[in-house]
């Protein structure tokens, strides 16, 4: 008989395609890690892996193995979302994901009114710019600007949510359109909706500040760092004005997303109903 816990380090490494990554994600060394492998490899009389030095390949057994490893993870994750959520009590912990800037102007600010009616209600905020893994229980309920494409998710659109150029009062006072300058992601989301739009209508212009946050990008627009791609709520929280002959840039759509094994949840009923709320009207501008 193996080991179950080898069996879950093995289904990290073939989740997360290293030693190194899956290392990270289960918070050991890369050693326990190729320790673990070679101790489920030894139990299943397997070659699971070939291995260079340190990378790490699998084999064809190792494939299938993979494969079993991962319906197993599947049902164990199930089994913790049935044991947590099959009574209607409104008590225990919720984890909530979403993009930082939602959390913090939209969410956190109104997170006293949900414990006021639910004080057994824990609330844990995620504030995540990838897609957290409904499946894999990295959290209970996401807001993400693209539909999840994970099985037995559910789904809601719930709006679609319109992007401007935004500046201080000031810098648009002492700028004209042909020399404003721009502030927008770093490299780390080069490849985001926001980003390729920004980056096709610089028109060889500088982006002359950039950060990974999207709230900073909105201070350095606030102390006169140029112009911004930004959601209305958050222009309208640090007093931004919308750029002369710019309405809507562009449009991305926001889905509210949980896994279909919590419909009948009581706390994420409360949550989901929270998070409709806070968002109902997210461009007061």
């Amino acid at each position: 008989m193996f080991d179950w816990d080898d069996l879950r380090f093995f289904a990290t490494f073939a989740r997360e395609g290293s030693l190194a990554a899956a290392a990270r994600t289960l918070g050991v060394e890369h050693a326990t890690v190729a320790r673990r492998i070679a101790s489920l490899e030894a139990s299943l009389a397997l070659k699971l892996v070939d291995r260079r030095g340190r990378v790490y390949e699998l084999t064809a057994d190792g494939l299938r193995v993979s494969e079993f490893a991962e319906q197993m993870s599947s049902a164990s994750f199930a089994l913790q979302r049935f044991a947590g959520g099959e009574h209607d009590r409104i008590e225990g912990e919720v984890v909530i994901s979403s993009p930082p800037a939602f959390l913090a102007t939209l969410i956190a600010p109104n997170i006293g009114r949900l414990r006021e009616r639910y004080p057994g209600l824990k609330v844990r905020m995620v504030g995540s710019k990838s897609i957290a893994s409904l499946a894999r229980k990295e959290t209970d309920v996401a807001l993400l600007y693209a539909r999840p494409e994970e099985a037995q998710v559910v789904a809601k659109h719930l709006a679609d949510l319109p992007f401007s150029l935004y500046a201080s009062e000031r810098y648009l006072d002492n700028h004209t359109p042909a020399d404003y300058q721009f502030i927008g992601y770093d490299q780390s989301m080069e490849h985001s909706v926001q980003q390729q739009w920004l980056r096709g209508h610089l028109d060889g212009r500088a982006l002359v500040i950039s950060s990974n946050d999207l709230r900073v990008q909105a201070q350095a627009a606030a102390g006169d760092g140029g112009l911004v791609l930004l959601p209305g709520f958050l222009a309208h929280e640090y007093r931004l004005k919308r750029a002369p002959a710019c309405d809507t840039a562009l449009s991305l759509p926001v889905w509210l997303a949980y896994h279909e094994d919590l419909r009948n949840a009581g706390k994420i009923r409360v949550v989901l109903d929270f998070l409709i709320e806070c968002l109902a009207s997210p461009d007061p501008m």
